[in-house]
């Protein structure tokens, strides 16, 4: 049975945590304010809608060509979460901001080059999604929409709330690092559990 519960921990955690888009929205955000920043979120919405598709496509093209491939991929994704827990609990108590472009074209283009929505995608598909839903392709789409949406949602929260978000990891970088790290750990144990 499909569990929901991994699958948005999973998106949940892995969408909230600092990486290229949440960062460039935040300082956006404190630079621009909401409305300043959205161009550049709605960029991000469009590039990262059109990486799940593809990541999606790829995934299930790959899972049902080759089929041996599951166990190392989930081992790989499960070390790779366990490495972004431990960065993530060690990782110092400021938030570095990238001072970048800042237009609907940044937003859609970076997408293209950031490692962590491929990721995102990929364990997603293979750890979660694929073993109940391959090859029903409404479905697949749905979930590639949906995991492009979590990152939307997350990128407009760091835009709307980048200054407060700044200070609560400032202020409380300790704490938040290892609950963030503790549900990394728990995704990558649940991989194995389903």
């Amino acid at each position: 049975m499909f569990s929901w519960i991994s699958f948005l921990t999973y998106a949940v955690v892995t969408a909230v945590t600092p990486g290229p888009n949440n960062i460039m929205s935040m300082s956006n955000g404190n630079r621009k304010g909401f409305k300043g920043a959205l161009p550049f979120n709605l960029g991000i919405l469009a590039g990262f809608s059109a990486v799940m598709i593809l990541c999606t496509v790829f995934c299930s093209l790959l899972s049902a060509w080759i089929p041996k491939i599951k166990m190392p991929m989930l081992m790989v994704g499960a070390c790779y979460m366990l490495y972004l827990a431990w960065e993530t609990f060690r990782s110092s108590e400021t938030i570095e901001e990238n001072d970048s472009r800042d237009g609907f074209l940044s937003g859609l283009f970076l997408q293209f080059i950031n490692p962590k929505i491929y990721i995102y995608c990929i364990m997603s598909m293979e750890a979660y999604i694929l073993p109940f839903y391959s090859g029903q392709v409404l479905p697949l789409l749905g979930f590639a929409l949906l995991l492009a949406f979590i990152g939307f949602i997350f990128t407009l929260l760091w835009s709307a709330f980048g200054s407060i978000f700044k200070w609560l990891f400032s202020k409380h970088a300790k704490f938040v690092n290892t609950l963030m790290a503790l549900l990394l750990v728990y995704c990558a144990v649940s991989l194995f559990l389903a």
